[in-house]
């Protein structure tokens, strides 16, 4: 449950904690098919667990426009509230279907500031179970370099989990 998630208990090995985080996600998403709910709760429980993310959370894809982005459930300070698809890291990986790793956003070509705090960030898109995007995950860290492939494949297996057997 929810109540019980306790971040200190967590291996301090990055992979083992993705995969612990992972199992505690799913144990407390069993059953429940609102994906808002799995996007707060995601959200949630993630940023909780890692120390280094300053803001996590979902931009959807807006169902009337198709190729733009609307913020959905974070944690963290005010994000952009639409990005469209190509435009920063959220919309490069929307677009493009790929993970982004921005060690650098200074350096990211087209890099939207929705914070100036933000130094480098993570983008996972989110497909449902039929293989469409439904949402970007979106990362940032305060400190440049924060991320990296341990990173990538951990929020990935956890979101394909999550949001892969909903349609």
């Amino acid at each position: 449950m929810a109540e019980s998630f306790d971040p200190a208990r967590l291996s301090a090995d990055k992979a083992a904690r993705y995969a612990e985080v992972a199992e505690e996600i799913a144990a407390v998403l069993e059953g429940e098919p609102d994906r808002v709910a799995r996007m707060a709760t995601v959200s949630s429980m993630l940023a909780s667990a890692f120390d280094h993310f300053y803001w996590a959370g979902f931009y959807v894809v807006d169902p009337a426009k198709g190729n733009e982005l609307v913020v959905g459930p974070y944690q963290g300070t005010l994000g952009c509230l639409r990005i469209a698809f190509g435009r920063g890291v959220c919309g490069a990986a929307a677009e493009s279907g790929e993970t982004q790793i921005v060690q650098d956003v200074d350096a990211f070509a087209g890099h939207i500031a929705c914070d100036s705090r933000s130094k480098s960030e993570i983008v996972v898109p989110v497909r449902d179970g039929a293989g469409k995007l439904i949402a970007v995950f979106d990362v940032d860290a305060i400190t440049p370099g924060a991320f990296d492939r341990t990173d990538a494949r951990g929020l990935e297996r956890i979101l394909t989990r999550t949001f892969a057997g909903l349609d």
